[in-house]
């Protein structure tokens, strides 16, 4: 991937130069097909442990979101299955999206 909103965090983009972009888009294309009832079995490992060490924030995930619409609105996708396809990405976002530490004192509870 060539975006650079999504590649100027360094851990993604090392990721993306470390798969091959055929590979990439296999994995992306079965896990769709999967996630919307097709007969597809997602082969991949799980978002978290594909996701997780990348650190991807809010932002990061907005872009990420942004270039999915981007897409959609290429190649004229009917609003209908926009939305359906939108809605399995961001039931994956909880396991690819870190949220930052919280700021306060530490609590000496347990």
């Amino acid at each position: 991937m060539v975006d650079p909103r999504l590649n100027a965090n360094p851990r993604v983009d090392e990721a993306h130069h470390r798969v091959s972009s055929a590979g990439f888009k296999y994995l992306v294309t079965e896990m769709v097909c999967w996630a919307s009832g097709g007969p597809q079995k997602y082969s991949g490992r799980s978002m978290g442990d594909s996701h997780r060490h990348l650190l991807i924030n809010e932002e990061e995930w907005a872009a990420f979101m942004s270039d999915v619409q981007q897409t959609l609105d290429k190649f004229e996708v009917p609003q209908e299955e926009q939305d359906e396809l939108k809605a399995i990405v961001e039931s994956t976002k909880e396991s690819i999206v870190v949220k930052p530490l919280q700021e306060g004192p530490v609590s000496n509870e347990r």
